[in-house]
C-alpha cells in the first residue's frame, strides 16, 4: 500500500505476479500508477516494476493484434504488439493482469479511503 495525494493504493509486485522473484528495490525501482474498471467503477492500483526506460503514447494505428505463437507463451495478458521507432512493444491488458484479489483488495481499500475522507470532513 502507497500513500497517492491523501488516498491509499494498493500495490502489486509484477514479478510475483509472473511468476517470477520478489523485486529486490533498488534505484531504478519505481512504481507504475493505473485506472481499472472493477464493476463500472474507477480504480486505481500500483504496480511495481523493475525499472521504466521510457512512457510513450501510442495511436490505435501503432497498435496490432498480439501474435498466436503457438502452446509455449502464455498470451492471455498481451493486449496487443506496439511498434515505436524500430522496437516493438509487448503491450498488456491490464485489466486481464490484475483479476481476482487484487481487484477486491483494490475496491475495498478505496471504498474504506472514500469512507475514513467523508468522516473526516
Amino acid at each position: 500500500m502507497i500513500n497517492l495525494r491523501g488516498g491509499v493504493v494498493p500495490v502489486v509486485d509484477m514479478r510475483l505476479k509472473f511468476g517470477l522473484s520478489r523485486t529486490e528495490e533498488g534505484e531504478n525501482t519505481c512504481i507504475i500508477i493505473t485506472e481499472i474498471n472493477v464493476d463500472g467503477e474507477p480504480t486505481l492500483l500500483g504496480a511495481l516494476a523493475d525499472s521504466v526506460e521510457e512512457v510513450i503514447e501510442l495511436g490505435p494505428d501503432k497498435i496490432e493484434p498480439s501474435p498466436r505463437v503457438g502452446t509455449r507463451l502464455d498470451t492471455r495478458f498481451i493486449k496487443g504488439m506496439g511498434r515505436h521507432d524500430d522496437r516493438f512493444l509487448i503491450i498488456l491488458d491490464i485489466e486481464r493482469v490484475f483479476y481476482g484479489d487484487e481487484l477486491e483488495i483494490a475496491q475495498e481499500v478505496q471504498e474504506t479511503g472514500a469512507a475514513v475522507e467523508m468522516a473526516e470532513a
